[in-house]
């Protein structure tokens, strides 16, 4: 018996995997994985202690015999283990990837699935090499299919996972200009989120791909089994309707048409809303579950949220940003609200050589704009910011403190930055 088999066997007896020890669940299987600045070696004893188990190590001067299993590499076992549970599940599993939208899109996608199905799925953006194993590895007999994110950084990462998950659906929510520094441009992007689709065709697998989005419609032209959403001549059609703050579909399902309410605020939801639809009517889901998984689908985590505050109505989408997220963010925010206009919009990290160019972007977009009222947060946006007349601060700690002097008194504001930038910290002040 190998080392999968026996870990596997544990496992079966004990489901419960921690890769923290300071947070051991008892009788769960340890993995001690590295990092930059740990080794979790170091803390298997501890693990074991606090009612693990048994510790998956990769060091032998951490051995405790009968406590401990040595392999060659912490991190590559819990991925093969991940791996040899989904195939003995046996289960449909949907994977999830695109530079914006797909976390959101995931939790729209298994709240419509839900009302039919015993679905398990990502937990916040548990989308990396850990994340995806370990979403993989809370799945059981029970579930029925399973939604997986994807997310990547560097060029083969979504291959990788899809060889841990092994994916039959497949969704691309969209392609854009992020994390450039780690794929060097953007066909780098393209190119690895190309690797789902590349996945999904080789497995005979199918796709589902937003028709309107002329990138996605011309890379699934070699794919056989596909399914299109859209505006028009898609497989499955709704269309935005007009209501400020929230966005709603009106869609279009074999037995008639129905209108589909959100508390999703921002235009660009529109094909996240829209994904889930017809995702849920490709696995049968009643089109009035449908109808009300959406109505009842709350944002949380800082994206898409809308927050009325005093005289503020607050769009609050800090959780990430890049180029493509945040032009849709300022123009449906810009296009859905009316009364005086102010943003706060932080550092979009990980551009690489391309940050100054897409900086100064969209501070131009803002003064074709006519925006006036503009606080941007990080070094980045920083170095040119004031040429445009906007206020300019290094971190969020000093826009706070302004704000906390000089508070916004009424109207509109719109939160938007990279997770790192921290934007959340300015809800105490406004």
């Amino acid at each position: 018996m190998n080392n999968i088999e026996t870990i596997y066997k544990i496992y079966k007896s004990y489901p419960n995997v921690s890769t923290d020890s300071r947070n051991i669940n008892p009788d769960s299987i340890f993995f001690a994985l590295k990092g930059e600045n740990f080794n979790g070696n170091k803390f298997a004893a501890d693990a074991l202690e606090k009612g693990a188990i048994c510790a998956v190590i990769d060091e032998k001067e951490f051995e405790i015999p009968g406590k401990t299993i040595l392999v060659d590499d912490v991190l590559q076992t819990l991925k093969e283990l991940a791996n040899y549970h989904r195939k003995m599940l046996a289960l449909p599993i949907l994977a999830i990837t695109g530079t914006n939208g797909k976390t959101t899109t995931k939790e729209l996608i298994a709240a419509v699935l839900s009302k039919r199905y015993k679905v398990s799925f990502t937990q916040g953006n548990l989308n990396n090499h850990i994340g995806v194993p370990l979403t993989l590895l809370k799945m059981d007999k029970t579930t029925e299919i399973g939604v997986v994110e994807m997310g990547a950084n560097h060029p083969g990462d979504i291959d990788d996972l899809c060889k841990i998950a092994e994916p039959d659906f497949g969704i691309i929510t969209n392609i854009g200009k992020a994390h450039l520094e780690g794929f060097g441009s953007f066909q780098g992007v393209i190119n690895t989120k190309m690797e789902l689709y590349r996945y999904i065709k080789a497995k005979n697998g199918t796709i589902f791909y937003n028709l309107d989005n002329p990138l996605l419609a011309e890379l699934t032209q070699e794919i056989p089994n596909k399914i299109s959403y859209g505006e028009k001549n898609a497989d499955f059609r709704a269309e935005l309707v007009t209501s400020p703050p929230y966005v709603h579909l009106k869609a279009w399902f074999p037995k008639g048409v129905l209108y589909l309410n959100t508390q999703l605020t921002g235009d660009y939801n529109y094909e996240n809303i829209l994904a889930a639809a017809c995702i849920g009517n490709y696995f049968k889901v009643d089109p009035l579950d449908i109808q009300n998984a959406l109505k009842e689908y709350t944002p949380k985590n800082n994206r898409s949220q809308l927050i009325v505050r005093n005289n503020l109505r607050i769009t609050m989408d800090a959780y990430n940003a890049n180029p493509t997220s945040m032009q849709a963010s300022i123009k449906s925010f810009i296009n859905n609200n009316q009364g005086s206009f102010h943003l706060i919009l932080g550092d979009m990290l990980e551009l690489g050589e391309y940050s100054d160019e897409e900086h100064k972007a969209i501070l131009k977009l803002l003064n074709d704009l006519g925006i006036v009222n503009v606080y941007t947060v990080g070094k980045q946006f920083g170095k040119f910011a004031p040429g445009f007349g906007f206020k300019s601060f290094d971190n969020v700690d000093f826009l706070c403190e302004t704000l906390q002097k000089n508070p916004i008194q009424n109207g509109n504001v719109l939160i938007k930055g990279s997770r790192g930038i921290q934007l959340e910290k300015t809800l105490n002040f406004l």
